[in-house]
């Protein structure tokens, strides 16, 4: 513990006594730093209030303040009565963010939105090769039950967020890379909060929505990359007529 501790002073030396705004910057990249040079995990114990004090050299309300801004990020959990664990470091503190965004300053042209699809878009697009071989050669009956629900409630005129969720999560859920899948449904949580606040109407298109989603699977199992592109700029176009995007987003010479 000495040496963790030696070098975990040289990670993160106490910086001047000047302005309380750096000194708060500091303690909470101490904390940090005392994390990774630990090699603490999500849900470990973090040391006692005063134990911080004590290591990190600062005073309690530096220690209180950075906890907090820490807790905000989901870098830690702060269990009353209890103690402070390493956090699970969601993206739930980004989310929240986006959609304060787009609901606050969306623009006469719905800009946030619009960035926000964009991003899907990429993500979707970027993703495809490793979808698609992930899938190629597969048989998949939970992710066709989920098409030929959102196909059905969408002849009801209604939309489908949890089928939708669902499809989007399974189709990465072979991938090896969890962060990919939580960026994706981080944005596909901002996107489906934050278009009913902004009075948009897609319920006309929602049947060519939910029958995409069937033709990127059936492209994914096929092994067909191309086919995958073109199902995902036709999943697109709805909400792209609503938000006025005229031009399907494109990812050079692969997407039709």
């Amino acid at each position: 513990m000495a040496a963790a501790q030696r070098s975990f002073r040289e990670l993160a030396p106490e910086a001047p006594r000047g302005a309380s705004a750096s000194r708060r910057a500091t303690t909470t990249g101490q904390i940090k730093d005392f994390i990774l040079v630990e090699g603490l995990r999500p849900g470990d114990l973090l040391p006692t209030e005063a134990e911080l004090c004590e290591r990190l050299n600062v005073s309690r309300s530096s220690v209180r303040e950075a906890v907090r801004t820490l807790s905000t990020l989901g870098i830690v959990d702060v269990r009353h009565g209890h103690g402070t664990y390493v956090g699970a470091m969601s993206l739930d503190a980004l989310v929240e963010m986006l959609v304060f965004r787009g609901v606050l300053s969306p623009g006469d042209d719905l800009r946030a939105l619009r960035d926000v699809v964009e991003i899907r878009q990429a993500l979707d697009h970027g993703m495809a090769d490793r979808i698609v071989a992930s899938l190629a050669g597969t048989s998949n009956p939970d992710l066709h039950a989920l098409v030929d629900e959102m196909v059905a409630v969408a002849g009801e005129g209604r939309t489908f967020p949890q089928q939708d969720r669902a499809f989007h999560t399974g189709l990465l859920a072979r991938l090896d890379n969890a962060l990919i899948g939580q960026l994706v449904s981080a944005f596909w949580e901002v996107h489906t909060v934050v278009v009913p606040t902004l009075g948009l109407s897609v319920a006309a298109d929602m049947d060519q929505t939910a029958r995409a989603h069937g033709l990127m699977l059936d492209a994914a199992e096929a092994g067909d990359v191309l086919a995958f592109h073109a199902a995902l700029t036709s999943h697109y176009d709805p909400i792209g007529k609503a938000l006025g995007v005229t031009e399907p987003m494109t990812t050079g010479d692969s997407t039709p």
